[in-house]
């Protein structure tokens, strides 16, 4: 089952747990910790964190569009997106804390007062793809489970729901399909059907448990994995 065929509520619910997870996370780091490296090249921890703030920012800005009508798109562009994302990594710890804050208790009241109608309303992505106002809670379960293990402190795949697990991996491929990458890799995922990516020849295999996987596939490092040889480099996604 994908995330999405989960009844609404659910959803949300499960993006709440996902943003209860980050701020676990988030909160036995030590303001020292949080200039300390990420999981992801070139950014500290404060750049997830700020991250992970302004998106819900930018979440709740659908969500005006959703409810009023009025178009009001994520970000101004991509650049505005990056900057401010390296502005807010220059603030302090609890600046940042409270920016953090403030942002996810702003999504949750306008999820909370969304009118029922509003949720099929059409939105549109920072990538530009048009969806229903409802898959910001995909949107959101996705930035905040992923990212709590980028801050690098004990978060791990192994403890994300299920269902999370699944609706991520069939993202991924999904993606890569679309980009026409990793023809040639089969997923050996432990008691589920090999998967194959493509049609490729020579096929490259990953074997491993559902949690390993998806980390690979996401681009976290292969951890728990085997290969006939050295375990390849996943494909990008985004």
């Amino acid at each position: 089952m994908h995330f999405n065929d989960l009844p609404l509520t659910e959803r949300l619910l499960i993006a709440r747990r996902g943003t209860a997870y980050f701020a676990q996370r988030l909160a036995e780091l030590t303001d020292d910790d949080l200039d300390g490296d990420s999981l992801l090249d070139e950014w500290t921890r404060k750049h997830v964190v700020a991250h992970v703030a302004y998106n819900a920012a930018a979440l709740c800005r659908l969500m005006d569009w959703a409810a009023t009508g009025i178009e009001t798109p994520m970000y101004e562009s991509p650049e505005q997106r990056s900057q401010e994302i390296k502005q807010g990594a220059t603030l302090s710890a609890a600046a940042l804390r409270n920016l953090f804050d403030h942002t996810v208790a702003r999504l949750d009241e306008r999820w909370r007062h969304l009118p029922a109608t509003a949720w099929d309303a059409d939105v549109r992505t920072a990538q530009g793809r048009t969806v229903p106002a409802a898959e910001t809670a995909w949107m959101r379960t996705r930035e905040v489970w992923i990212h709590a293990v980028d801050l690098d402190n004990g978060a791990r795949f192994g403890d994300f729901p299920d269902v999370v697990l699944d609706s991520l991996l069939a993202d991924i491929v999904g993606m890569w399909r679309t980009k026409d990458l990793g023809a040639d890799l089969v997923l050996h995922i432990d008691g589920r059907a090999p998967l194959a990516i493509g049609e490729g020849c020579d096929a490259r295999e990953v074997r491993g448990a559902p949690a390993a996987v998806v980390r690979w596939a996401a681009g976290r490092g292969a951890i728990g994995l085997t290969a006939d040889g050295e375990v390849p480099q996943s494909p990008p996604w985004l």
